[in-house]
């Protein structure tokens, strides 16, 4: 990841405030009375969702995909967000269609694999199942850059608000026609002009961010234990962004009765719009539908 400095006052002690910009989360009606609550990584978009979302609503399922709170708003209205405004957007589409099927599950990317665990959390006996899809609660992978361990010097101080790194290949894709038309898009983009974010996501990624991202992990890691829900991990073997270590922290630590890690050979960190996507797919299906692993 390169790094970017921005010294923009604007919003900088301000609450995040509300949008008017277009909202590109989506509902898919379903037809075997269960329901899926699919989310989007940080920085992210419900675009990343879009192909497991077809998928599993042509199974039957209902699927729910919100944009998560101010994603899609100006950068800088973005990185004033706090993790509980992320859980927030996840926790009202809970809500909203709680009581109204059979099973409700809820499958999340990276920052929204934790959110889905958080709900379980929340919703012990409500909650039927969790896919947790690359989640991250360590940037440890093989293209993370060596100064990320220096990052929480900076999480106490002003510093945090100006600074931003700015993704760079493979981007979290394997696949290279998918990989090049997000190069053509991130690398003519910059702080202040980022034209199709509510397709491909952010190209930068404030300091802000990655401070929310660790108190969330910290907040989440306590209360693994007592998570009974069943519980999905997959993850690429070749995961840039975060290794399998994060997938075995979460496995090693919830109680479930019921909980399986699956490992790809052949994707990198988004691995719902990668060259494995069909097969994240299929164990999502398998794994909610209540059929064991036989691979």
């Amino acid at each position: 990841m390169a790094v970017a400095f921005s010294l923009s006052l604007k919003n900088l002690f301000k609450s995040a405030p509300k949008t008017d910009l277009p909202d590109n989360g989506f509902e898919l009606p379903g037809q075997n009375g269960d329901a899926i609550i699919l989310i989007h990584g940080m920085t992210g978009t419900p675009h990343e969702m879009r192909f497991l979302a077809n998928y599993l609503n042509r199974q039957g399922y209902a699927v729910y995909c919100p944009r998560l709170a101010n994603h899609g708003a100006p950068i800088q209205i973005l990185k004033m967000s706090k993790w509980q405004d992320f859980y927030q957007t996840v926790r009202q589409c809970y809500l909203q269609v709680r009581g109204q099927y059979k099973h409700v599950y809820a499958g999340g990317l990276s920052m929204g694999a934790l959110l889905a665990l958080l709900l379980a959390d929340e919703f012990k006996n409500e909650i039927a199942g969790v896919s947790c899809l690359s989640p991250t609660l360590f940037y440890d992978g093989w293209n993370s850059p060596w100064y990320r361990c220096l990052l929480p010097l900076a999480y106490n101080t002003p510093l945090k608000y100006f600074f931003y790194f700015k993704e760079e290949p493979p981007y979290g894709i394997k696949n290279e026609a998918v990989r090049r038309r997000i190069h053509e898009f991130y690398s003519r983009a910059d702080l202040h002009n980022m034209e199709q974010v509510n397709q491909y996501g952010y190209p930068f990624f404030p300091l802000t961010l990655l401070y929310q991202l660790e108190k969330l992990v910290k907040h989440l890691s306590g209360r693994l234990q007592g998570i009974s829900t069943p519980v999905q991990l997959i993850q690429a073997k070749h995961d840039d962004m975060s290794s399998e270590r994060n997938s075995e922290f979460i496995y090693n630590r919830v109680k479930s009765n019921r909980k399986e890690l699956v490992l790809l050979h052949n994707s990198y960190h988004i691995i719902t719009a990668d060259q494995e996507r069909n097969a994240v797919a299929m164990h999502m299906q398998r794994f909610f539908s209540g059929q064991p692993n036989l691979v």
